[in-house]
């Protein structure tokens, strides 16, 4: 999803607070909040350009020309039914559990901060001139660093004979080193032997998605790209139903030690800095699917796809990595109704050790300021393009209208279908959605019970007990809301015995504490600035958190009460003087009357 335009230029807009401070220089205040992210241009400015519609991209698929293995390209004796892809990362040389399995091909896929003489055992390597010598069409989209580099791995896989391609992380130490014991690998002889599965509910129209790991005995710890507003619901599953197995196209599995969380998540639960997380789940817990209607985040980390879904591999260019591949997974899991197929979350397959490395809120903001829309987005989405390829087209257009993406990931998309056709995959037959038929009641007897075990977590470096629930879901609303907000905060007096109390009180919340004080300490990292003065020294906090939400700026004799903003419009300026009305000149715009209340 590409970053929402800025309300105003970055520099208009603090100029615009440098005007501000200044007409309130001779009053005395004690709260000035300011966010980046407010209305939108065409609310602010006189005049706007009307939007670029984005032309539809004209495909003619009975004539994209073949594209067979040739003699020529890379690693021409390789091939296989069964693929392991990873990115070549130049972390973790030592520490690499990954290993090959038999009967399995480790595909590594280098990107141009790979390092030369990298290697991984057992590994093929796809090197970035290897990429450029393969003939695909979407490899001149795909970013200079990052795992959407895989996408020529995937197509690579393709060409070669895959069946099934496992999305990998380096860091995964399979259990046994048998992906075959924990995953469904052949889907066709389990479905002639009639598999059940457990499956989510659709008893209730309005819940559209799922935490699996409440399933499998972690309710208070979230999967990244999971929407904030659900994490808090930790219930237990009232009742399940069944479905028969075969359908299960792309599956999920969980890690142990570092699962796949988000930064919000990571952030707020370390009690030390260098404390590793090693969280378990129930091994014992049974596969869950998912019905058509309800979704659950999926990622590039530790997931199956078999042959009808590997239309899904492909990951987006243009947003963050760290959000691409959950927005590739909402993506996937619409288009997989369209064939029948489902989503289905197994039982931890591998284990991760935590590196300590947080990853910063910025690399996650297209997940938590979109997800919940692009749910309910495809939710309501709906094609009648006559193929597979099409509707994925449609739906890639349509999410690019909307702002999930950007232009260039929808043409990336075609030249990515257009790749698949060329290497002769088959796309699978439309079926009809079954969100568009009357739901059969649900009978007693259709209802199977689970109880998920409740195993041991860790909420901010304490035990979890029954009353600390209603904590983490405070913590959890005051992060989603401050999470990319950075706190400036002025201090009057000595600052050796409350610079860590601040930090201690507020560093939870927003992004960072910025401390200032008239005596500057290096040892507690506070920096000098006269308060008379604050607006001179104001634009380098801003410029050293450029892409910051919004900057709260306070004294040290004020308390701020941070719950009681939650509902505030973060579209005007706040301070806590009522002033008159005021009219900010930026450049050539003149802006509409700002309240400053």
């Amino acid at each position: 999803m590409p970053p929402p335009a800025a309300p105003i230029a970055t520099t208009g807009s603090r100029r615009a607070v440098y005007l501000l401070l200044a007409a309130l220089a001779a009053a005395p205040f004690l709260l000035l909040l300011f966010f980046n992210g407010g209305a939108s241009p065409s609310a602010l400015c006189r005049s706007a350009p009307a939007p670029r519609r984005i032309p539809y991209p004209s495909v003619l698929w009975s004539h994209v020309p073949p594209l067979p293995g040739l003699p020529s390209s890379p690693l021409p004796d390789l091939r296989a039914s069964h693929w392991v892809v990873f990115s070549a990362s130049p972390h973790h040389q030592r520490h690499r559990p990954l290993a090959a399995a038999p009967g399995w091909q480790l595909l590594a896929v280098a990107d141009e901060a790979t390092p030369p003489g990298w290697s991984h055992p057992g590994a093929a390597l796809l090197t970035l001139a290897d990429q450029a010598r393969l003939g695909f069409r979407s490899v001149e989209f795909l970013p200079a660093r990052g795992h959407a580099r895989k996408a020529a791995a995937y197509l690579f896989a393709v060409q070669r004979g895959a069946r099934v391609v496992y999305d990998a992380d380096a860091r995964n130490a399979v259990a046994g080193n048998n992906l075959t014991r924990h995953f469904d690998v052949d889907l066709d002889q389990r479905q002639g032997g009639g598999s059940v599965l457990l499956q989510y509910s659709h008893a209730d129209p309005n819940r559209t998605v799922v935490n699996p790991y409440v399933h499998f005995g972690q309710p208070s710890v979230w999967p990244r790209g999971l929407p904030l507003d659900k994490a808090g619901e930790v219930g237990a599953e009232e009742f399940y139903t069944e479905v028969y197995g075969g359908g299960q196209f792309i599956q999920q599995g969980l890690c142990n030690g570092l699962p796949d969380v988000d930064a919000v998540f990571y952030l707020t639960r370390k009690s030390l800095e260098m404390e590793a997380f090693d969280v378990h789940f129930d091994a014992d817990a049974p596969k869950v699917a998912l019905p058509q209607g309800v979704m659950a985040p999926v990622n590039s980390l530790n997931t199956m796809f078999h042959a009808p879904a590997f239309w899904g591999l492909a990951l987006p260019v243009s947003v963050s990595p760290m959000a691409s591949d959950v927005i590739r997974g909402y993506w996937a899991q619409r288009i997989l109704w369209e064939i029948g197929g489902q989503l289905v979350v197994y039982p931890p397959t591998v284990h991760r050790t935590d590196n300590v490395h947080a990853h910063p809120f910025d690399d996650e903001k297209d997940i938590h300021v979109n997800v919940g829309r692009l749910i309910n987005f495809l939710m309501e989405w709906r094609s009648t393009k006559p193929t597979l390829f099409e509707r994925i087209l449609d739906l890639s257009y349509a999410m690019a209208e909307e702002g999930f993406w950007w232009e260039k990931d929808l043409h990336f998309m075609a030249a990515w279908l257009q790749d698949l056709v060329a290497v002769g995959y088959r796309q699978p037959r439309l079926m009809s959605l079954e969100i568009d038929r009357p739901r059969a009641a649900i009978g007693h007897g259709d209802k199977q019970e689970f109880v998920p075990k409740k195993l041991p977590s860790v909420h901010l470096g304490v035990e979890e007990i029954g009353e600390v629930s209603t904590e983490i879901g405070n913590l959890i609303k005051w992060r989603k809301h401050f999470g990319d907000v950075v706190l400036i905060v002025h201090c009057t007096g000595p600052v050796d015995r409350t610079a860590l109390e601040w930090r201690l009180l507020y560093g939870r919340i927003f992004r960072a504490v910025v401390i200032l004080s008239e005596q500057g300490n290096s040892d507690l990292a506070v920096e000098s600035s006269n308060f008379a003065h604050a607006y001179k020294y104001l634009p380098k906090v801003f410029d050293r958190f450029a892409g910051a939400e919004g900057f709260v700026f306070l004294q040290d004799y004020m308390v701020l009460n941070y719950w009681n903003l939650l509902d505030a419009d973060k579209s005007k300026l706040w301070i806590t003087n009522k002033v008159p009305t005021l009219l900010l000149v930026y450049e050539n715009y003149e802006l509409s009357s700002i309240t400053i209340f």
